[in-house]
């Protein structure tokens, strides 16, 4: 079994069946036999008052209806496909986010921390604020969301669990990284939640999968589930560099993959 449930569609084209079939023979293509649609939550009105900031307010907004259309119209044509999202993990937003979630009839629900505070700490235009900050005092800040998102029960898995690193900014102090694995595996570990082991950092500046090896060492100790993702924006990531990742999973422990329908897990071995 193999899946792809980090999925975008809305930044390369529109939300139709359509495109869709596009993404879904890619995924045939590499053997994906678990493909799903997450949209980034922020893009829909209904999460104005989860997160809402300037470069929020100049993205495009999507009509929700129209993104649950499209997999209405999906599964009536007998496509195979799964309804997700990625939400980002705001802390103290914890009613706001639950009540979204439990409105929609979503798979599975990514958490995602994209912003601490008012810093899109992914986003090429607020790299420089690395060079401001204390990178022990970031990756400390990054983890308190990580490990309250994974407290919250509210994800099915993590998405990108160590895109903190995403521009190559790391602390020296290899003690204290291993120090932010444990404590945010510890906290996946209570609420059952997965991580995504992600090709998608393989496309950016750090130049490495997400999580970091010994991170993911750490998660198979404890006992946490993964799912396989791309985190595609386009129909050609669909499955990128996946013989990577089954070879990175399986150099720590992992032999099968979860698989979500309606919330509810099992899990698959990984071909």
């Amino acid at each position: 079994m193999r899946t792809d449930y980090h999925v975008h569609m809305a930044e390369t084209g529109d939300l139709s069946v359509d495109y869709l079939r596009t993404y879904i023979e890619k995924a045939k293509q590499e053997g994906i036999e678990e493909l799903g649609i997450s949209e980034h939550a922020y893009f829909f009105q209904e999460t104005r008052d989860i997160l809402s900031n300037e470069w929020v307010e100049n993205r495009r907004t999507l009509d929700f209806k129209t993104y649950q259309h499209m997999f209405d119209e999906a599964n009536e044509a007998g496509l195979p496909i799964k309804m997700g999202i990625e939400m980002d993990y705001m802390p103290g937003r914890e009613k706001e986010m639950k009540a979204f979630i439990d409105a929609h009839p979503f798979d599975y629900v990514i958490g995602s921390v994209h912003w601490i505070d008012e810093w899109g700490i992914d986003l090429a235009i607020f790299r420089e604020e690395y060079e401001k900050r204390d990178l022990k005092e970031v990756y400390r800040q990054y983890f308190d969301r990580v490990v309250t998102l994974a407290e919250s029960g509210l994800f099915d898995f993590v998405g990108h669990i160590d895109v903190i690193k995403v521009f190559g900014y790391r602390p020296d102090d290899r003690e204290f990284l291993l120090e932010q694995y444990e404590r945010a595996a510890d906290a996946l570990a209570k609420t059952g939640t997965c991580i995504e082991i992600s090709t998608a950092g393989l496309r950016k500046p750090v130049g490495e999968m997400y999580p970091d090896p010994e991170f993911l060492r750490i998660c198979k100790e404890k006992g946490i589930g993964i799912v396989l993702c791309s985190d595609a924006h386009k129909p050609d990531h669909i499955g990128y560099a996946y013989e990577d990742a089954i070879e990175f999973a399986r150099s720590v422990g992992y032999d099968e993959v979860h698989v979500f329908t309606q919330r509810e897990a099992r899990v698959e071995k990984i071909d």
